[in-house]
């Protein structure tokens, strides 16, 4: 949900073209001879966002990713292939095991969010969701399950049939609570809109003030009447919904929150809307087929997508500086239908 930093791209098939080197580390990977020390380069940027993001606690991490990347080696019996492209937050690579299969391995600034996504890995177990290996939270690292072929839900070109396959991956992914844990609420993350008003000294800044209020309405009004709280995605768009070997289509890149089911929806409402013809029917048309296969009250799906869309917005604008239109534009056809 924030940064939408598009993990799934590291679930698959490796291309390991390389955009320009940002900069330079030392790892090992295997080869038809054996282990070898080789140059690896950071595609541009990563290091960029890791700082922007972590600050010096991201700086530390990069100083250390060649031995921390050895360390995995060692532990896990891995040969460490070269990065993915496109990293974002996290340094993703395929590997290959001693045993001859493949996996990924996602080594990432130890934080909550990191943590969060590795214990919901382990609460899923594989059920709709790509199985977590192993891992090491002090270490920031896990070794995933390799998902084949990884085609994104993105790459259909039939809406129906992908919102479809993204309700069953939903239905699949619902766990009950366990009896302690340290996942976030809805309510934890709605709290970010307390955020942007204390940026603005009580105003919404550049945020339409009657969307930002309508958000800020939905959000105390549905966390107020939420069903049972079940543990959830809270991320679950196109782009995190890859076809797999064992089951037809698989999740990755869980955040793991806390709420009621159809707060699940609200990633996919708004992905992929904009560009592209007449949005507001295929908004439409995605919130009555959400409703109607799974079972979901359609205001409750339309409230919690226009106050996640205006929350991933601020999400967007904290992160990067800049306001996240297209979400911007879905609350608005949101709030029109």
């Amino acid at each position: 949900m924030r940064r939408l930093d598009r993990e799934a791209e590291r679930y698959r098939v490796p291309d390991v073209k390389q955009t320009a080197p940002h900069a330079v580390i030392i790892s090992r990977y295997g080869t038809s001879t054996g282990p070898e020390i080789e140059m690896q380069q950071v595609p541009d940027g990563f290091s960029q966002r890791v700082i922007d993001v972590h600050g010096a606690a991201g700086a530390d991490w990069l100083s250390r990713l060649p031995e921390t990347i050895t360390e995995c080696e060692r532990r896990w019996s891995l040969n460490v292939m070269p990065p993915f492209a496109s990293l974002s937050y996290n340094y993703v690579a395929p590997v290959l095991c001693a045993d001859g299969k493949d996996a990924v391995l996602k080594l990432g600034v130890p934080h909550h969010e990191f943590m969060n996504e590795m214990e919901a890995l382990r609460l899923y177990g594989g059920a709709g969701m790509v199985k977590l290996l192993a891992g090491d939270v002090g270490l920031g690292a896990m070794l995933l399950e390799r998902l084949k072929p990884g085609t994104l839900l993105s790459s259909l070109t039939d809406d129906e049939q992908a919102t479809s396959i993204a309700a069953q991956v939903m239905s699949q992914l619902r766990r009950p609570l366990p009896p302690e844990h340290q996942f976030p609420t809805v309510s934890d993350w709605a709290s970010g809109l307390e955020r942007l008003r204390e940026r603005f000294a009580g105003t919404t800044g550049p945020f339409s003030a009657p969307l930002v209020e309508k958000a800020e309405t939905l959000f105390s009004e549905l966390i107020g009447t939420m069903g049972p709280p079940v543990l959830l995605h809270g991320d679950l768009h196109h782009d995190n919904i890859l076809s797999a070997g064992r089951k037809p289509w698989l999740a990755v890149d869980p955040k793991g929150v806390v709420g009621e089911a159809e707060y699940e929806v609200g990633a996919f409402v708004r992905n992929r809307l904009i560009p592209g013809p007449k949005p507001e029917r295929l908004l439409a048309r995605r919130v009555d087929q959400f409703a109607d296969e799974l079972g979901f009250d359609r205001e409750r799906i339309v409230g919690w997508s226009l106050a996640q869309a205006v929350l991933s917005a601020w999400w967007s604008f904290e992160d990067s500086g800049q306001v996240w239109n297209e979400a911007i534009t879905c609350a608005e056809l949101l709030a029109a239908i």
